[in-house]
Formats: structure tokens, C-alpha cells, sequence
């Protein structure tokens, strides 16, 4: 019935109805297409958002940051010196290194001040602790405060490669940190360079191991194979620095010999090789250019400072 009904419809009322129905079904397509236009427009927003943060994220990855940590009793201050020094004299392609500082509270909450610089191949970094007395169970609780600020590095900046610089215990704490907690990671470090660290502490004996030097000893077949280490002693009668006996600092070839790429001595004589300038040495200034940034040009014969190397 309700077929012969539709079928007595007139012409009109048939095209009416056609309308009507081509309508309603016109405005679903178009909120259809509406909809998908708007997911598309979100989904390629999303897109295009995402691949920003990856050429971020890629663009970080490229830095090699330089990473120094100062020994006892300094601050994150400590290299301000060098900085300077290094930044006004650079003739790198990248121009001036920027520099973050990231500070270790007592407490284990982080400080960051300065800024790091994309654009700044090779930016310096400072890491230093509140908490910074001189004796070995310091060494140990910083170098697992370093693990932590590497790791929150890495999440801010997403760098792989970089190079480490470690002043007095400074040296120590990049060293537990290499034997203890680097294998855990995915950064890779190029170069390791330590000023006057005392690998033995206070002993002058070579033949009397501190717990620590045992330790380190120990742990050394952790140390990454591939490492370059390149260990700076300062003197002014090649016996000590004024605070760390040279024998102390050139102890670290029991650690590292052998078991590391590459590990060079050098000790450096003369003006400013006090134990705290150190890190203002020129000679030493020349050594972190030469050794450690692009700039391998230096400026030799800058300073009166003599240096002589070994590689056991």
C-alpha cells in the first residue's frame, strides 16, 4: 500500500521530495566534510609541531659541550677566569662558547643560571656542589650528583657527545662518575682532562695506595675504552703545587693506563702553576684550546710557562 501511495504522488510533490532528501544528505556531506578538515587541520598542526621539536631536538644533538667541574670549597664561579680568557680570544668558527652553570644543593634540588646556546657548538658547562668538602665519601656522593645532572642534561638538551674538564677533586668525582655511573647512559665522552688532581690525596708515596687510588684502580675496567685522558700537574719545583704533591696527580696512570684510548702527562712550571690558578695557567689555557676545542691554532710562546709531557 504505502508503495501505490508513493507512486500516486504527483510530479511536483516527487520533486519536492528528491530536494528535500538531496538536502538533508548535501548538509551531512558537508558537516562531514567539515569535520574532516578540521581533523586534518589538527592532525597536520600536530605534524608539523612535532617535527619542529624534532629539528630542536636534532639541532641539540649536535652540540659538544665542554663540561667542567670545579674541586673542594669552589663554586660554580670557579672558572669564570678561563672563560673569559677562552671567549675573547676564540677564533673558532662558532664564535664565543656559551655557558650554563647547574649548581647541586645540598638538599639535591638543582640550580641553572647562564644559558646554552644552539648556535654554540661547543658551550661550556659547570657543574658544582654545594656540598664540597674535601675527603673520598664527597667524591663518591658527587660523582652520583653528576649522574643526575647528566641525565637532566641530556632531557633538556639532548647533546651526546661532549668533553670534561675536572679542577683538584673535580678530576676524582668525573673519574667515580666514569667507573660507577657512565656505562648506565647513552652519552659518549671524547675527552677527559684533569688540572692537579690528587688521584692519591695527601700521599707523596707511589708505593702507598689511599682507598680511593685502590678503588679507582679497581673500577678502572669500567672506563671507557675509547677515552682520551689528558692529566695536567702544576708545580714550581716539580715536587708540588703549593697544596697537591705531584706524585699524588701522577698516580692517575695506574688508573687510567691501559685501559683507556690514549693518556698523556704534562706537567706545567712557572708563573701562575700555584694549585688554585691552575685553571688561569696560559699554558693550561693553550692545552684546553689545543686539546679539547675546534681552535687547534693556540698561541704558543704566549706565556714563560715551560710544559713537559709524557705519554707512559
Amino acid at each position: 500500500m504505502a508503495q501505490s501511495s508513493k507512486q500516486g504522488l504527483s510530479w511536483p510533490k516527487k520533486l519536492r521530495l528528491f530536494w528535500q532528501t538531496t538536502a538533508r544528505s548535501s548538509k551531512w556531506a558537508l558537516s562531514l566534510t567539515i569535520v574532516a578538515v578540521v581533523i586534518l587541520a589538527v592532525l597536520g598542526r600536530m605534524w608539523m609541531l612535532s617535527e619542529h621539536q624534532n629539528d630542536r631536538a636534532i639541532q641539540k644533538s649536535r652540540i659538544q659541550p665542554v663540561i667542567f667541574v670545579p674541586g673542594s670549597s669552589a663554586t660554580i664561579q670557579r672558572f669564570n677566569s678561563l672563560f673569559t680568557t677562552l671567549n675573547s680570544e676564540s677564533k673558532s668558527s662558532s664564535g664565543t662558547h656559551s655557558i650554563l652553570k647547574v649548581q647541586v644543593n645540598t638538599d639535591g634540588s638543582l640550580s641553572y643560571s647562564g644559558h646554552l646556546s644552539t648556535s654554540s657548538r661547543q658551550p661550556f658547562i659547570v657543574v658544582g656542589f654545594e656540598r664540597n668538602q674535601d675527603n673520598y665519601p664527597t667524591v663518591q656522593a658527587d660523582a652520583q650528583s653528576l649522574g643526575t645532572v647528566m641525565t637532566d642534561l641530556q632531557s633538556k638538551y639532548h647533546f651526546r657527545n661532549f668533553s670534561a674538564v675536572g679542577h683538584s677533586n673535580g678530576g676524582l668525582i668525573w673519574t667515580d662518575y666514569l667507573e660507577n655511573y657512565y656505562s648506565a647512559t647513552s652519552f659518549h665522552i671524547k675527552t677527559l682532562m684533569t688540572l692537579g688532581t690528587p688521584f692519591n690525596f695527601s700521599e707523596s708515596s707511589t708505593t702507598k695506595k689511599t682507598t680511593m687510588l685502590s678503588d679507582f684502580i679497581d673500577g678502572s675496567d669500567e672506563l671507557p675504552s675509547d677515552l682520551t685522558v689528558y692529566s695536567v700537574a702544576g708545580s714550581d719545583d716539580y715536587t708540588d703545587d703549593g697544596t697537591v704533591n705531584v706524585q699524588s696527580v701522577l698516580s692517575g696512570k695506574y688508573i687510567f693506563q691501559k685501559k683507556v684510548a690514549k693518556y698523556t702527562q704534562t706537567t706545567v712550571s712557572g708563573d701562575n702553576a700555584q694549585h688554585s690558578k691552575l685553571p688561569e695557567n696560559p699554558e693550561v689555557v693553550n692545552l684546553i684550546r689545543e686539546l679539547i676545542l675546534d681552535n687547534k691554532s693556540g698561541r704558543p710562546g704566549e706565556s714563560a710557562n715551560k710544559a713537559k709531557t709524557a705519554t707512559p
